[in-house]
């Protein structure tokens, strides 16, 4: 059961990139007293660019430091990513830490399209783009939306968990993106061939979109959140959990003590779920609230 701890941090306007939200959240353990979160930050304008603060492993209710300088910037004009960018994952390669992460363009007869990049670092706090090109870009079932959220190393195979879109849904004359989520695996975290390719859940006509999935693999057991919504505009989270990542089934009861509070930053919605266990032994469960993010990022503890 989680227990809700509460708001941590919003950005407000320290810098003219830092306007609004932290989305996304991405967690990482630096060492026994620190977790580092990166997460998507708006200016004025609603282009995110990524930055992290740091809090501490014990309670990270504290904060111990807010980084002021994007640790990943937007993309040149004209390419994939020029108009935002999200998280993602952040993982260690045995060499260097990858940020998998989700690249925004506009676009003159769809909203956006939203394909995935990927940036190195070597400290963990500036990240540079290894390719100017998407390394998950159009395919047939992802026509214009092609979006890993969490990659996990094992045993040589990277393990990609990625939302996919073919479709617009027109609701209350406004336009938005559906798509799925599905699995494939890669043997360098760049390449993708697809024979493990596979939708592992569906959206349907009523839950129109369903994805950002954040897995995490706990004694051989993996769990999977995934934001969905709905075409009564319910914005909310699924968990399902697996033994390989192949099949899932949905489990209610790992959603027990996460759900919105009755007033304050989280009581329109809570998603984008991503959960960490730290080296001192705590599990955490950073999300966002109220409009995908605005709000900033908060937590809850895992009891048991």
């Amino acid at each position: 059961m989680w227990k809700k701890i509460g708001l941590i941090y919003c950005p407000k306007n320290e810098r003219s990139w830092m306007n609004n939200s932290f989305m996304t959240p991405c967690p990482v353990n630096l060492d026994d007293k620190t977790i580092r979160i990166f997460g998507g930050i708006r200016d004025e304008g609603g282009i995110s660019r990524i930055g992290f603060i740091d809090v501490c492993s014990s309670n990270p209710s504290t904060i111990k430091y807010v980084h002021q300088e994007p640790a990943l910037e937007i993309g040149d004009i004209g390419c994939f990513d020029d108009n935002g960018v999200i998280l993602g994952s952040v993982i260690f390669d045995g060499e260097n830490w990858r940020m998998y992460y989700v690249g925004f363009q506009k676009v003159e007869k769809i909203k956006f399209y939203a394909f995935t990049g990927v940036a190195i670092s070597n400290n963990l706090k500036t990240f540079k783009r290894k390719y100017q090109t998407p390394i998950l870009d159009r395919k047939d079932w992802m026509k214009f939306i092609g979006a890993i959220h969490t990659v996990i190393k094992e045993d040589d195979i990277y393990k990609v968990f990625y939302a996919a879109g073919n479709e617009w849904k027109e609701i209350d004359k406004k336009t938005y993106p559906s798509y799925s989520t599905y699995y494939t695996e890669s043997l360098d975290g760049y390449n993708f061939d697809f024979k493990k390719n596979k939708q592992i859940v569906s959206n349907d006509d009523f839950f129109y979109r369903i994805g950002r999935p954040t897995v995490h693999c706990d004694n051989g057991k993996y769990n999977m959140f995934c934001t969905y919504d709905t075409i009564n505009k319910n914005y909310g989270v699924k968990t399902f959990s697996s033994s390989d990542c192949i099949e899932w089934i949905e489990n209610k009861e790992f959603l027990n003590g996460f759900e919105k509070s009755s007033i304050g930053w989280d009581s329109e919605m809570v998603c984008y779920p991503n959960i960490i266990k730290t080296n001192i032994g705590k599990t955490y469960l950073f999300y966002n609230g109220n409009k995908m993010g605005q709000t900033g990022v908060g937590y809850c503890e895992l009891l048991s």
